[in-house]
């Protein structure tokens, strides 16, 4: 699906190299806008770019997101390769262990909210003063289900997850009337490297709550996130959207 929605626009992805992100990107491009794609991943990146194969609509950065001078240094190639940057998609995340809250050793917790929360406020604050000096932007934040419900044996990841939901509601009350508009994805479990991972009892529990009976996909996710990147999402902000086949409705 192509389309022109997006034209002359030009967005930052993170955790663009695999999954949402990189499927987030291609949809992005489709509908006409640049990408400045970052991961920490730098082969994962050069893979995503050559599928991509998208020449200078597209630029990729090593980020660390949980790095300061990492995102600065990627948001100002982004501002000299593009001259402008008007969508924020923030998707970089990592799992962290499956292991029950009493038995979570403090260092996988730390890294889980390290790069899963204070990366997207990081990359938020680092990014969006560029959006509101432009007086229109967007900003999705790829939340979680389990940010909603809250996973067992995964305490780090649910809470990092529901954390991006508050900030992002945070976040976009602050920014209302500047015409930056912050809204979150909340997915439950996709079919995507992460979930591959999983063991398959784990994937066939996840399956068998969701009304709908299947995984979702990044492509279908990469559509939510289109339209509300795009100027037809006009008047929803700092809300969390529901992306779990029915098993989330609120």
């Amino acid at each position: 699906m192509t389309s022109t929605a997006m034209s002359g626009r030009t967005a930052v992805v993170t955790g663009g190299a695999r999954g949402i992100g990189l499927a987030a990107a291609e949809r992005l491009l489709a509908d006409g806008a640049r990408v400045a794609l970052w991961d920490a991943d730098a082969a994962a990146l050069a893979d995503a770019s050559r599928r991509l194969n998208a020449g200078d609509r597209a630029v990729t950065a090593t980020v660390d997101v949980t790095d300061p001078a990492s995102v600065e240094a990627a948001r100002d190639a982004a501002l000299a390769a593009f001259g402008g940057l008007d969508i924020l998609v923030n998707s970089a995340g990592i799992a962290g262990p499956t292991v029950p809250t009493l038995d979570y050793p403090l260092a996988d917790w730390r890294r889980v909210v390290d790069v899963n929360l204070t990366g997207t406020f990081l990359v938020c604050q680092l990014v969006a003063p560029v959006l509101v000096g432009r007086g229109w932007g967007r900003i999705v934040n790829i939340a979680s289900l389990a940010g909603k419900e809250g996973t067992p044996n995964a305490p780090a990841y649910s809470a990092s997850k529901a954390g991006v939901i508050a900030f992002t509601k945070s976040l976009a009350k602050e920014l209302a009337g500047t015409g930056v508009l912050a809204n979150s994805v909340a997915p439950a479990a996709l079919d995507t490297d992460m979930v591959k991972n999983m063991s398959p009892e784990h994937v066939r529990i996840m399956v068998s709550k969701s009304p709908l009976g299947r995984l979702g996909s990044a492509e279908e996710c990469a559509a939510m996130v289109a339209w509300l990147c795009s100027p037809e999402c006009s008047f929803s902000t700092g809300a969390a959207f529901d992306l779990s086949g029915g098993r989330a409705v609120y």
